[in-house]
């Protein structure tokens, strides 16, 4: 029966290649996060800079991921998911391609500061594939039904996002082998074949598809829904920006989401190349596998956080992995032990992990009618936190010396503790509302 339905109104694609498409298109955008991160310490060297000046670098791709977020998270409520997919993509392709030539061209005799701001800039476009994440989620989640919405956004930001645990890991094996420029032009390769992969098969959900062929909102959402689409956008862009923007719920999610990700987790993928290397000893290979078990397992236990969101409800895995969160800054806060380091690190990756899965679950619960829009909100405010994270992980060690590697952790300790007191008030009012009948989106 829903074939012959597809076929009469002439759509394509379905729910797990909707899904896969994007999680592939996460994965190749959002290695751009750690542009810098995978080779911070030879950066740091060769351009003579300070640890608050490295922060920066670092985080400047991080720039163009915050603000880009919001518009085109939103923009997928009016024109689907790929063609903003492919736009941020192509911006990734040119920041990564100025930062290779610039390797070609200057290093490594004639790096020195002066090359700074162009670093910056091609940095700041660069990270523009990191934007893909809250376009990825709405176009992930116009595929699936609300009862399967924590479990596929799970493998969607779980697969996604090991992205760039994997380029921690690789970038250093190929510097050590064929070289820095030579590393960076194979990331570039590899990223142009993903996108190219991407713009063949990726698809959007059947609404879109038959919005784009001129049925009108109301038709395209009837067949759509016969053919078990389950979430629609209100509106165009504008109107589900202000709509999320109006829900009070969204501003309690983006503060979580900077914490537990923006500032959280994408900081630390960011910033653990450079912790392990100049605060450990430890060869920038070694600390780019550990780095990169970091990305990857705090990524992939997004999957089974996921289900336990769909399980036992987004609000609940959410207060007991920010308090995760917190012991595992605190155990990186007061050690200067490698061990012990490394055992906090998995800690702090599990809470982290599975709070963004517990966040994400509970979007199309309380933004049903404007996914993108809270999806931009979200992504892009709160991804804004790793702007300020990593250069105060860098001003610490400025200002306390090698010990301030481990002693910045003590903020991401007390902004886990609040973020776990404000999931418990936002499960309280929901449960009051549910039991006076009053609950609404």
């Amino acid at each position: 029966m829903l074939q012959p339905s597809k076929d009469k109104y002439g759509l394509t694609g379905y729910p797990q290649l909707g899904l896969w498409t994007s999680t592939l298109g996460l994965f190749a955008g959002l290695t751009t996060i750690v542009l810098y991160g995978v080779a911070g310490p030879e950066f740091k060297e060769s351009l003579g800079l300070s640890g608050a000046m490295l922060g920066v670098l670092i985080s400047s791709p991080h720039l163009s991921k915050a603000i880009l977020r919001v518009p085109f998270g939103a923009w997928v409520d009016e024109v689907g998911g790929k063609k903003p997919f492919l736009i941020l993509l192509g911006c990734s392709i040119l920041g990564l391609a100025g930062i290779t030539g610039m390797l070609y061209l200057y290093y490594p005799n004639e790096f020195d500061e002066s090359l700074f701001p162009l670093f910056l800039l091609f940095g700041v476009l660069g990270g523009a594939g990191g934007a893909t994440f809250s376009v990825g989620v709405p176009k992930t989640s116009y595929w699936f039904p609300k009862e399967k919405q924590g479990h596929a956004l799970g493998i969607y930001a779980g697969l996604g996002n090991i992205g760039p645990g994997v380029l921690n890991y690789v970038i250093p094996l190929l510097i050590g082998a064929i070289g820095l420029a030579a590393a960076y032009l194979s990331w570039l390769v590899f990223l142009i074949a993903a996108s190219v992969i991407f713009a063949i098969f990726a698809v959007d959900s059947y609404y879109f598809q038959l919005v784009k062929k001129d049925v009108n909102h109301e038709n395209a959402k009837s067949i759509a829904k016969d053919l078990g689409q389950d979430v629609f956008p209100s509106g165009g862009t504008w109107i589900s920006l202000k709509h999320s923007a109006s829900n009070y719920r969204t501003w309690i999610l983006v503060f979580l989401y900077t914490i537990s990700f923006g500032g959280g987790f994408t900081a630390l993928t960011a910033w653990f190349p450079t912790y392990w290397t100049l605060f450990h000893g430890m060869g920038l290979m070694s600390a780019g596998l550990i780095a990169a078990v970091f990305t990857i397992y705090g990524s992939l236990i997004r999957i089974p956080g996921g289900k336990w969101s769909d399980k036992f409800g987004g609000e609940n895995v959410a207060i007991l992995s920010f308090v995760t969160m917190a012991f595992g800054a605190l155990v990186l806060t007061i050690t200067s032990d490698a061990y012990v380091s490394f055992f906090g690190m998995i800690v702090i990756g599990t809470g982290m992990g599975i709070a963004n899965a517990a966040i994400f679950e509970l979007v199309p619960k309380y933004i049903p009618d404007a996914v993108g829009g809270a999806s931009g909100w979200i992504g892009g405010v709160g991804g804004a936190g790793t702007l300020l994270i990593i250069p105060i992980l860098g001003a610490f060690v400025d200002i306390y010396g090698q010990i301030g590697y481990a002693r910045g952790f003590i903020v991401i300790a007390i902004l886990s503790v609040l973020c776990a007191i404000i999931a418990y008030a936002l499960k309280l009012n929901t449960q009051k509302k549910n039991d006076r009948g009053t609950f609404s989106p």
